[in-house]
């Protein structure tokens, strides 16, 4: 069972997975695309947005985190003063791998991993509206004044006087 085990091995012994990880990512940073197989790309792709992330930081701690995974001082420069800056209003997402079919050698499926290089543009926010229903709810059991039962005192009411003796008495 492979619980909590990360990560694709990739036929390949840790050292030499980490080799060939550095140097795909060092070569995308370099030249922005590069093609590889659809496993690697997905592998290459956290190493790579993490890079980014550091270059977008730019502070000294971050460009040294970047020199243990680069091995090559110009791409970290690269990545630090032209890369970084390009995705500083992006939140994520600078890598896009693009599907190309399978190799003709050994029918392994093919990929392209590129930089993303459009800018992003956020989505218009709609406003939101009351729904009309509730809104008139709401008013109408605020305008209407709640009936309180009361007494009713009923005042004496006098009698009519009967026509025969009126005033006698």
């Amino acid at each position: 069972m492979r619980h909590n085990n990360s990560g694709r091995r990739l036929g390949r012994n840790s050292s030499h997975r980490s080799a060939m990880l550095r140097n795909m990512v060092t070569s995308l940073l370099d030249h922005e695309k590069i093609t590889t197989t659809d496993a690697r790309a997905k592998e290459v792709r956290k190493l790579a947005e993490r890079m980014i992330s550091l270059g977008k930081r730019g502070d000294l701690h971050a460009r040294r985190q970047a020199l243990q995974v680069i091995r090559d001082r110009t791409v970290v420069g690269k990545l630090f003063e032209m890369i970084g800056p390009r995705y500083t209003d992006r939140p994520g997402g600078y890598t896009r791998i693009i599907k190309m079919g399978n190799r003709a050698g050994d029918n392994a499926s093919l990929s392209i991993i590129e930089l993303v290089e459009e800018e992003i543009t956020p989505r218009p926010v709609k406003p939101v509206k009351a729904a009309p229903k509730a809104a008139s709810k709401a008013t109408s059991k605020a305008t209407v004044a709640p009936v309180v039962a009361t007494e009713v005192v009923e005042a004496p009411v006098a009698e009519p006087a009967s026509e025969e003796g009126e005033g006698e008495k």
